[in-house]
């Protein structure tokens, strides 16, 4: 069994970046990630590596675009409003359906908001955050050591779909502190004959672009992506399932929210209360299949949310309006607690609404 070693969240991050095989960091300090660009800021250099804090968001996702289009593993970092600033250049890594991890460390908004913990982002993250037709992979870690193992695994997807993938965690991940095991990282290596390496003369030239003049040049190229995107629904996806064998409710919440959902659960069913968790790890693609699956033998859903009810609509799309779908929510920076989950719970076996 390796050894692990206590660490903050977001320094699990950096360091399983590392171990992936990244060695090229771009980004700007905002609370509460900053740990990840000052990790890398110390580490990079030990071991032949980039760090660079840029000017701007902007300009930091656009050194990624650069680094990715070469075939190397790329990564930059912020919370809310700088993943904003970012987003037009996600599109253009979609558009040139070039490989990269994003990390956002959410906080509450919007606007400038607050520097306290949120997951308001989601909508953003799930539905391409930008302009075009496109997705990211969205995986959302529940403890310290998934935020490390999801970052390893995040670098091998989105190399072999060619995308981006997104690690979509939250101020309280990134500021806690949990054993991790490190040395479990899996690398997979991946042959990149698109990257732009220098021909030599040895190969046809190899162009990343984003741009199609002819519309219907344009058109199949999204046809081709989405082919791809489908691929992904159908291998890609992770979820957890928590006591859902005999559950009559079922808790569906992502992140911190639903290590707090696991208490109120363990504390429902002391009650006598049959409840269960279906807990999605890849925000996109979503986990539809056991959700509508659950639909079959539950009364009812309910969503745990830090932000106003976005996973909601995934819920409600997923089990195709078969049983009621209730929302358990804190914003603007406030964590649900235990006992605001249990009192849901209470209510949705009770049969109030």
């Amino acid at each position: 069994m390796s050894e692990k070693v206590l660490m903050k969240g977001n320094e699990a991050i950096a360091e399983a970046a590392i171990k992936a095989g990244c060695r090229y960091y771009f980004g700007y300090p905002i609370t509460p990630q900053t740990e990840v660009a000052a990790y890398m800021s110390k580490r990079m250099p030990k071991i032949g590596g980039t760090f660079l804090q840029a000017e701007s968001e902007v300009a930091a996702i656009n050194m990624v675009i650069g680094v990715s289009s070469t075939g190397k593993r790329v990564m930059t970092s912020s919370s809310s409003p700088g993943v904003s600033l970012k987003s037009e250049g996600i599109s253009y890594l979609a558009g040139c359906d070039l490989p990269a991890l994003v990390v956002n460390v959410q906080r509450g908004g919007p606007g400038l908001g607050g520097i306290q913990p949120s997951q308001s982002d989601y909508f953003q993250a799930t539905k391409g955050g930008s302009h075009g037709d496109y997705h990211n992979i969205v995986l959302a870690p529940s403890s310290v050591s998934e935020m490390a193992m999801l970052t390893a695994k995040g670098f091998n997807l989105a190399d072999k779909y060619r995308m981006v993938c997104m690690i979509l965690a939250d101020g309280t991940m990134g500021q806690m502190m949990e054993p991790v095991a490190i040395d479990d990282i899996v690398i997979e290596e991946v042959e990149k004959p698109w990257a732009l390496t220098g021909t030599n003369c040895k190969r046809p030239r190899n162009i990343v672009n984003s741009l199609y003049l002819k519309p219907e040049q344009l058109e199949q190229k999204n046809f081709e992506r989405f082919e791809k995107y489908k691929k992904v629904e159908e291998n890609e996806v992770l979820y957890e399932s928590y006591m859902m064998e005999d559950a009559e409710i079922c808790v569906v919440s992502f992140g911190i929210t639903s290590r707090v959902s696991k208490n109120a659960i363990v504390a429902a069913r002391a009650k006598g209360i049959k409840v269960g968790m279906i807990r999605p790890i890849t925000l996109w693609p979503f986990p539809k299949k056991p959700i509508l699956e659950a639909a079959d033998k539950v009364k009812a859903f309910i969503t745990v949310e830090m932000n106003m009810g976005q996973m909601i609509q995934d819920v409600e799309l997923a089990e195709r309006c078969k049983k009621p779908v209730y929302l358990c929510n804190r914003t603007g920076g406030m964590i649900p607690s235990p006992e605001e989950v249990l009192a849901s719970i209470e209510k949705v076996n009770g049969g109030e609404n």
